[in-house]
């Protein structure tokens, strides 16, 4: 276990992560927990977010679990107030539900297009916008979890190509209105990571992972721990003068460096 989520340094703080059931968001989680938070995870499954809660309690963390689809506005409030009336005041807010698939412009539906906004953007919003009157302010700290399709066109990504850079301007414009408040806004966009279902989807055979290994300068997938570590650093103190950051953590595969050429995430 690294320093930073060793030594308590949110101790006493509570954290509220909206996509936790799994992948990074769940991993995230499990930092603010062993860094010293008290967790709320929320996503549409009661089952799956339940056991994901399960999980972090069975390793000796406090936690709850709360079913809540973030596209429904009233269902986030209603987690978020469930949260603070289990806990108190809320200093930590991950919006990291998300939704994706591969997909040509031309085969791509209206329908599935929406999609994918919804969750992302949509869902982006409703969490952050929800959590503010739950916030402990001044000293609040929220994330999003943006990717490299924000700001870097990709074939076959137009709907979270679309979504992301919206996700990437919510929270730009939320870190400019609340900063005056005291509360810090910031994004992290991971790169390729490993055991995640987006790598297994981008990457099905040994060969297109070879491949895709030597596109990034660093050679290598990241780990979950990796935007761990980041988001436990953007909620503490040494973070305390960054907010309205998009912040890349991916071995430099955003560069277009290493043996190939263009972004791998």
């Amino acid at each position: 276990m690294s320093t930073a989520l060793r030594d308590g340094v949110l101790a006493g703080k509570v954290a509220f992560v909206a996509g936790g059931s799994s992948g990074i968001n769940l991993g995230v989680a499990q930092g603010f927990a062993e860094a010293g938070a008290k967790l709320a995870l929320i996503s549409r499954s009661a089952e799956r977010i339940e056991a994901a809660a399960a999980q972090l309690r069975a390793a000796g963390h406090e936690a709850i679990g709360l079913a809540a689809d973030v596209r429904d506005f009233a269902a986030v409030d209603r987690a978020l107030a469930a949260t603070r009336e289990r806990y108190g005041e809320i200093d930590i807010v991950l919006s990291g539900a998300a939704g994706n698939f591969v997909a040509p412009a031309l085969d791509l539906s209206a329908n599935g297009f929406k999609t994918v906004v919804d969750i992302d953007l949509l869902g982006t919003f409703n969490v952050l916008r929800a959590s503010f009157q739950y916030l402990r302010r001044p000293g609040a700290s929220l994330i999003s979890i943006t990717a490299g399709q924000a700001v870097r066109p990709m074939a076959n990504q137009i709907h979270a190509c679309a979504a992301k850079a919206g996700v990437n301007m919510v929270t730009k414009c939320l870190a400019l209105e609340w900063g005056p408040l005291g509360v810090r806004v910031n994004a992290i966009s991971p790169g390729p990571i490993a055991d995640t279902e987006g790598m297994r989807r981008l990457t099905p055979t040994p060969e297109i992972e070879a491949a895709l290994k030597r596109r990034i300068p660093l050679g290598t997938y990241g780990e979950k721990r990796d935007i761990a570590e980041l988001a436990v650093f953007l909620c503490s103190e040494g973070a305390r003068y960054i907010t309205g950051s998009i912040l890349d953590c991916d071995g430099g595969s955003g560069l277009g460096g290493g043996s190939g050429v263009g972004p791998a995430s």
